[in-house]
């Protein structure tokens, strides 16, 4: 079957961790528009919260995000209080807000000395209500942290942590900056067992320099020692015109689609046979784990971190690029650091796009999460649920009986299902609705 699929390998798709995606994001969501989202807001379920710390002690070459390498700690200081000033500007509008799930992401979050850390979670805890299950997780960089921080974390809170790995191989990590040993890993996991943090997630990745199909699948088997709950399997998104650092990636080493596919299959592989679940695109879990709980129950959710089990609807974003999702729609910090150092000082918000969502984006991000996340969706009941009827989709289910020729979807009238063999694709098949999405689209990642 691979050689018809092919084809489809090649295509630049988003990863649909929202819709409409950050393509759409413009600046006409800005800091007004925030605080006017933040003053209406009348939900009264518990929200979510994302902080995002924009540092690193060194530069992956393969990373997307929005972060950059210090050598002092001066910047994370100074950042640190323009942190606790924001949450203070958010409580004064969601003061007392329950809470029911808190991610630490980045950069590398732990790079904050352990006393801002817990000055921040403490201003935290004094503006929102805690539920006593919030789930509160960080990302770790298993080279900088110490066990002396790892308790620190534990004492604040901290109840998941998701380990960064991408590869074990010597070569792959030279070439992508991040030299880490295997030992190093498995001992900071110790550690945060020990201390109380039991749920730990680990991060792989495939498509990088020099990775073959067998230094993939070593790697996943060497993780496997390290028994994590739940294991990510990103693909490496190579887009130098994007991120320039990734120029220094020698692109000849770099696999092509086909030998990217081999890999993430091999690695999935591996995972599949030791007793993971896989979780919509690119997630495995352990069958007892909250996360394959809550994909059985069709209860799994999607959001800016990837899968999740946070069934929040309202996502607070704090920090430079941090984005948001309110019912009216999404917004997103600036991610520059001055910018956003100017506004949170003057005593606003730092607001600098977003969206705001129409009634066919809620229906159209419905469906499009449902098979992310279920591999399934009736449409005629989800578009029954916003109100809207089924017969508009006429071009996109046109879209699907193509898709289905090469095996890619199951249809039965409105009912459209996503086969085992076709999870690799999940991205490409949920394109299909998306109203946005142009066919010569060249900023995205490929679908592989």
């Amino acid at each position: 079957m691979l050689p018809t699929l092919l084809k489809y390998l090649d295509r630049r798709v988003p990863r649909y961790t929202s819709y409409p995606t950050a393509m759409q994001f413009g600046p006409e969501i800005d800091a007004r528009a925030y605080e006017r989202w933040l003053a209406t807001f009348s939900d009264t379920t518990p929200v979510s919260f994302y902080v995002h710390v924009p540092f690193c002690a060194q530069l992956c070459l393969y990373c997307g995000c929005h972060t950059t390498a210090v050598r002092h700690y001066a910047p994370i200081q100074a950042y640190a209080e323009l942190l606790l000033r924001e949450i203070a500007i958010v409580g004064g509008f969601l003061g007392g807000r329950s809470a029911s799930h808190l991610h630490w992401g980045g950069g590398t979050p732990t790079m904050l000395a352990a006393h801002d850390f817990r000055a921040i979670m403490a201003a935290l805890r004094a503006n929102f209500t805690f539920a006593s299950a919030a789930e509160i997780t960080i990302e770790i960089d298993p080279r900088t942290v110490t066990r002396e921080y790892v308790t620190q974390l534990a004492e604040a809170g901290i109840t998941r942590a998701s380990l960064g790995v991408q590869d074990f191989d010597a070569r792959v990590q030279m070439a992508v900056n991040r030299e880490q040993s295997f030992e190093r890993t498995a001992r900071v996991a110790d550690w945060l067992r020990r201390a109380g943090i039991g749920s730990i997630n680990l991060d792989l990745m495939y498509g990088l320099p020099y990775q073959s199909t067998a230094s993939v699948e070593a790697t996943a088997h060497r993780a496997l020692a390290l028994d994590a709950d739940r294991i990510v399997l990103f693909g490496y998104a190579h887009v130098p015109w994007m991120k320039r650092h990734q120029r220094l990636i020698p692109e000849a080493a770099l696999p092509g689609s086909s030998e990217r596919f081999a890999q993430s299959r091999a690695a999935a592989d591996v995972l599949i046979a030791s007793g993971y679940q896989p979780i919509g695109l690119d997630h495995f879990a352990k069958a007892d784990d909250l996360m394959a709980q809550r994909q059985r129950a069709g209860r799994l959710r999607r959001n800016f971190q990837g899968y999740t089990t946070d069934e929040s609807r309202t996502l607070i974003g704090f920090g430079a690029s941090a984005i948001g999702t309110f019912p009216d729609g999404y917004v997103q910090n600036t991610p520059s650091a001055v910018a956003y150092r100017t506004a949170i000082r003057a005593g606003g918000l730092a607001a600098a796009r977003g969206c705001a969502l129409t009634e066919d984006d809620r229906l159209r991000r419905d469906v499009i999460e449902r098979l992310m996340c279920d591999l399934y969706v009736d449409l005629a009941e989800r578009c029954a649920a916003h109100n809207s009827s089924a017969d508009g989709f006429a071009a996109e289910l046109a879209k699907l009986d193509a898709l289905a020729n090469d095996g890619l979807v199951e249809r039965s009238g409105y009912m459209i299902s996503i086969p085992e063999r076709a999870r690799p694709f999940i991205r490409t098949i949920c394109a299909a609705f998306d109203a946005y999405l142009s066919e010569d689209e060249t900023r995205l990642s490929r679908a592989s």
